[in-house]
Formats: structure tokens, sequence, C-alpha cells
């Protein structure tokens, strides 16, 4: 019996100091991405991933602690700072959330709102309390376990819809799906925590964080991915080559090649008619020297013939170039719109209704 308990006690302090150790150093792998990168993007949700990770380090370091000393006695101190810390784990998981750049429209209200904080922060205080109130009667309380369990369901939710849509929309399938089947052993451990042993509790909790660790620092990496293959380049270095050409049932076929864009030797992106006149126009009057095009004023009437109807006009430009690069609804405003707008067309200092192409007249082929 005795040579069990040693057994036992050997097994937890491994496996605490496996904890603190693999889970500290992920702490630090995902900063030093966050310092490198996501600082200059003021992006914060890493740092929250990084921290609810750490809290799985503190975890590895209480077992370590109370490993050594007796298990009966010490066991609602110990299993009160696992719920605590756990708590923590899930909440900063949830604050990370509203970070991600890629979130279902199904769940963007809600974790976009301004009561997100209040939404996850009020469940987080009431399975708090059951779990310090455990520590302090040293009683063993079943409810703080519970309710461990149910926080961290609501996690796993969020974050398996986010996780999942992040992915996909980089166009990441195998790690999209990968990532639901981590959720699923991730949700599977938190139901053993309310039906089996320490000693096999320890098997799950080893897999599904080291499975959690490998998905954060998979989405980490696509995001870098993502941020490396869609900056466009300089003006000077992007090239255009207009087509339209005759089908043999008549019909004319519009395009423009786009060379220079990172990771591609040459691009070919289809327009309708009405699309291509328009960005056709911006060409021609880049090339023509006269390269100022005139957007109507809002509520005009004088009936006087403008370049451009309404702003509306550039933005089909933008989202048709887009489509034809990333694929339908592949990419975001901030990421790749704004910095397209910025590569292709520049307006007037000194008129805000002029706008004309920024691609140097000998880049482009008509």
């Amino acid at each position: 019996m005795n040579e069990q308990v040693d057994n036992g006690l050997s097994l937890l302090q491994f496996y605490g100091w496996w904890q603190l150790m693999v889970c500290f150093f992920a702490f630090l792998g995902l900063m030093a991405i966050w310092f490198h990168i996501g600082r200059r993007q003021k992006d914060y949700g890493q740092v929250w991933l990084a921290i609810s990770i750490l809290c799985w380090s503190v975890s590895g370091g209480i077992e370590v602690i109370y490993a050594d000393g007796s298990m009966v006695e010490l066991s609602a101190q110990r299993d009160g700072w696992r719920s605590i810390l756990s708590l923590l784990n899930s909440l900063f998981i949830l604050l990370s959330l509203p970070w991600f750049r890629y979130i279902h429209q199904n769940l963007e209200p809600i974790i976009k709102s301004r009561y997100w904080p209040y939404i996850v922060g009020i469940p987080f205080l009431f399975s708090l309390l059951p779990a310090i109130t455990r520590m302090i009667s040293g009683e063993s309380l079943g409810i703080s376990i519970e309710l461990d369990v149910y926080y961290a369901t609501l996690t796993l939710i969020f974050l398996g819809g986010i996780l999942f849509h992040s992915f996909y929309r980089r166009r990441l399938i195998f790690l999209a799906y990968l990532s639901i089947l981590c959720v699923l052993i991730t949700f599977v451990a938190q139901v053993l925590k309310l039906i089996d042993t320490d000693t096999n509790m320890l098997l799950f909790s080893a897999v599904f964080k080291t499975c959690l660790i490998m998905i954060f620092f998979a989405l980490a990496l696509s995001w870098v991915k993502e941020l490396s293959e869609n900056v466009f380049p300089d003006s000077e270095n992007l090239f255009l080559k207009f087509k339209k050409e005759k089908q043999p049932s008549g019909k004319y076929v519009q395009s423009v090649i786009f060379r220079g864009l990172p990771g591609r030797e040459e691009r070919e992106v289809s327009f309708t008619p009405g699309v291509y006149e328009l960005f056709h126009s911006f060409a021609q009057a880049k090339k023509s020297g006269n390269d100022w095009l005139e957007l109507k004023p809002k509520n005009d009437k004088r009936g006087r013939e403008y370049d451009i109807q309404d702003y509306n006009q550039v933005k089909r430009i933008l989202t048709s170039i887009l489509d034809g690069l990333y694929g339908k609804d592949n990419w975001s405003k901030e990421t790749h719109m704004e910095p397209l707008k910025s590569t292709l067309f520049e307006t007037s200092a000194q008129r805000e209704r002029k706008i004309r192409m920024r691609i140097p007249e000998k880049n482009i082929m008509m």
C-alpha cells in the first residue's frame, strides 16, 4: 500500500515538473512571437493566450509543492488552487477572443460586444467563490469542480468555433478540423474531472494541454504566415496588364494580370464589365498624364457627368481584386483591403473628390 502511495506521489511530482517547465516554455515562445510581430500590430490577443498557458505552468508548480506533503491533509488546498488556476486559464482564453481577426458572423455580435467582459467575468466570479471557500474551509466541495467544468465548457464552445473559423478563413483546412478534434479531447478531459481518478486525469490533462499548446502555436504561425503573404508591394513594384478578349460566342472577357505580388509570379483577375471599365479608366488617365478622376459629390443634382458616380465603385474594384486573389470572404478589410487601396490609389490633398491610380505609368500595359 505504501509503495502505491509513493508511486502516486512520484507520478504527481513528475507531472507537476513537466507542466511547470513545458507550459512556461510555451508561454515564453508565444510572448516572443508577440514581441517581434504582434507588438507592432498592437494585437494583444496572443498575450492573453500566453497568460492562459502561464496559469497552467503555475498550476504545475502547485502540483510539485503539494506532492511532497500529505495528499490527504492538503488535498483541499491543492484542489482549490487547481480550480482557481483552471478558471483563470479559461478566463484569459475568453478575453483573447475579441482580438481574433476572423470571427464567425453568428458569434461576432456577442464577442465584439462591449458587454463581453461582463459576459465572461460574472460567471467567472460565481465559479471562483466555491473554490476559495473550499480552500479556506478545507472541506471537499464538489460544486467547485462542477462549476470549473461548466466554465471550461463555455470556453471550449467559443474557442472551438473561432479556431475553426480562423484556420478555415486562412485556407488551412486540415488545421481547422484538427482544432475541433483538440477541443473535443479537451472537453472529454473536463468531463472526466467529475468521474475519474487523479492518476488517469494526469494522463488526459497532459494530452489535452499539449494539444492546445500546439494549436495555439499553429494559430500564431498561421497569423505570421498571413502577414508575410498578404503584404502588398510598393506601388513602384506592382505591374498591371489589362486584357479584353472576345470569345467565340461573341462575349468579351475582361481581366487584369498582376505581377509583383509576394509569393506569386503573376495572377490574373477577372472583372465584370462595369468594374473593369472604371479600373481601365484609371489606367488610361495615368497613361495620358491627366491622371485625376473626379468623384461625384453627394446629393449633386446638376446633371453633370463625373468620372466616378460614387465611392462604392472604387470599393468594387478592390473587392473584385481581393476575391480573385484570395477567394470570396477569405480576406479582411484591415489586413487586405486597406493595404491594397493605399497601393493602388491616392486622393488629392487639395481636393478630396479627386482620385488617381498610384501605379507608375511605366508599370501599366494596356
